[in-house]
């Protein structure tokens, strides 16, 4: 049944999603540059992001978000972690109130060191938390635009939610599951990005693939044990949110994370390589830093994430790196 629907964001994953929704609802999208909410209802294409893709007529883009919430059923943030709490503390105002609202959204935010559903807990009044639900899972913006089959988990406390967005977003080729585990959905789709630059910079120093395979097994031990101690199903790791996701970040050639750690492997400077993403944000780079302090915090060994952050602050070379992550003290795989 079609419903009132609002993206906000109109970056690769904002506009993949509007497109999504366009097949059977109606859709607002939400662009912070006027002239890209412009650009997109005179032309009928988003002039920065997926600018190969056609937007249907029944998609409507404002830059203004009291007009592109109003009246919406189905709210989605699509929005960069850093920005969510300044734009959905703005936005709370107008947020329906019976509104599901979908986040996207995956890092962990600088300096309160919280999850994105922490974050909009902060930001929205306690009448939509029970409301709040979290998309995650392998979901390159590009094939979803392009209708190539894609599965993705949908989490949210009262579950009853979440299999709501299920039935909204499900078609032919998008397949959502639920769940019920909020925190490990949300540490999954942040922390995955932080391996992502690990085994990205193991590929550009050129270590082949046992080390790639190895980096990933390990990485996800590591998110698994992070996530157990915060609260998390250990089950979610292995599913759609954890492996899923992580295989495709840590493989996949549209893998911005997977790009800087390339990058960084082959010499290039942090600085020059964000410099050069035209834009685009890789999320592992901040989400590194946090997830270190989390780790510290809840007396959890993260040893690639550690050394991943090394990396990126410039205090050890990708090579050193390696080296101190093979020389650790040998110890039984499930420890």
């Amino acid at each position: 049944m079609p419903v009132p629907v609002t993206v906000l964001g109109a970056g690769n994953f904002g506009t993949c999603l509007a497109l999504l929704c366009a097949r059977e609802h109606d859709v607002r999208i939400w662009a912070r540059e006027p002239e890209i909410a412009e650009a997109i209802n005179l032309e009928r294409r988003n002039p920065r992001y997926l600018t190969e893709a056609r937007i249907p007529e029944r998609v409507r883009a404002t830059s203004e978000l009291e007009e592109a919430l109003e009246g919406r059923e189905l709210v989605i943030c699509a929005i960069p972690s850093h920005g969510l709490r300044e734009v959905m503390s703005r936005a709370a105002r107008w947020v329906p109130e019976g509104a599901i609202l979908v986040s996207t959204v995956k890092g962990i935010e600088m300096g309160t060191w919280k999850r994105m559903d922490q974050v909009l807990q902060d930001c929205l009044d306690p009448v939509h938390h029970p409301r709040l639900t979290f998309l995650s899972g392998p979901s390159f913006a590009l094939e979803i635009a392009r209708q190539r089959p894609t599965a993705v988990t949908v989490a949210a406390l009262e579950e009853a939610f979440a299999i709501s967005v299920q039935e909204s977003l499900s078609c032919p080729w998008f397949r959502c599951y639920s769940s019920s585990d909020v925190i490990g959905v949300e540490l999954a789709g942040a922390l995955k990005n932080v391996i992502a630059i690990a085994v990205g910079i193991c590929e550009g120093l050129g270590l082949g693939q046992n080390a790639r395979a190895g980096l990933m097994t390990r990485g996800l031990r590591e998110i698994g044990r992070l996530g157990v101690k915060l609260g998390a199903n250990p089950l979610t790791f292995l599913g759609l949110a954890g492996m899923g996701d992580l295989i495709l970040t840590c493989t996949g050639d549209l893998s911005r994370n997977r790009s800087v750690g390339l990058a960084l492997g082959r010499g290039q400077k942090l600085p020059d390589i964000v410099a050069g993403m035209g834009g685009e944000v890789a999320e592992g780079v901040r989400t590194t830093t946090g997830a270190c302090v989390l780790a510290e915090r809840h007396g959890v060994e993260m040893p690639i994430t550690e050394c991943t952050r090394q990396v990126l602050d410039g205090e050890m070379e990708p090579k050193q790196a390696v080296e101190a992550l093979l020389s650790r003290q040998l110890r039984n795989e499930n420890e």
